[in-house]
């Protein structure tokens, strides 16, 4: 890959909070996808995180409880990430658990790869846990950790500029 090509991917990604309904995406784009999120790092390669995706209607449906925005409920696919504290790496020094590291970075690559085939994504944290858990008929220790819906947004649809970031020397502390 050409690296201004990822450095261009980057600034063109943004949230997108408007889906396309009739426009699913291809099994063999989710797939890769998917593929990026199983390649990332983990921390000690524990891999503690687990994918689920849902296109089922009647699984969408459930999933809407959790997240009342009515963009989310045009998605196609959503995808959602869990796991289990005990599966995580563990640091010896403090007890710091990676779980939530773990998974940030199997779905920032996973975004990534969905900006790179023209999928549309938005990271979502504010959710009901418990109604993820309910909807996913999960297990007790099975935490829902982030879920962003996957599809095309509409057309006529246009992405929002970038956002204002901070500049490198309000974020940087050299020594």
């Amino acid at each position: 890959m050409n690296e201004n090509n990822f450095y261009d991917l980057i600034r063109h990604r943004r949230s997108i909070r408007a889906f396309d309904s009739d426009r699913t995406v291809p099994e063999e784009t989710i797939l890769r996808i998917l593929e990026a999120g199983r390649l990332a790092p983990t921390a000690s390669n524990r891999q503690p995180v687990k994918f689920h995706l849902v296109k089922e209607k009647k699984t969408l449906e459930k999933l809407h409880n959790c997240y009342s925005r009515d963009w989310f409920h045009n998605a196609p696919a959503i995808l959602i990430l869990t796991g289990r504290r005990e599966d995580a790496w563990v640091r010896s020094y403090d007890g710091y658990n990676s779980l939530e590291i773990d998974a940030a970075i199997m779905m920032d690559h996973m975004i990534l790869a969905a900006e790179s085939e023209g999928v549309s994504t938005c990271w979502i944290i504010a959710f009901e846990p418990e109604s993820v858990k309910a909807a996913l008929e999960l297990k007790d220790d099975e935490i829902p950790l982030i879920m962003t819906p996957l599809g095309y947004f509409p057309d006529g649809y246009e992405k929002r500029e970038m956002p204002e970031r901070k500049s490198l020397e309000e974020l940087v502390k050299r020594y």
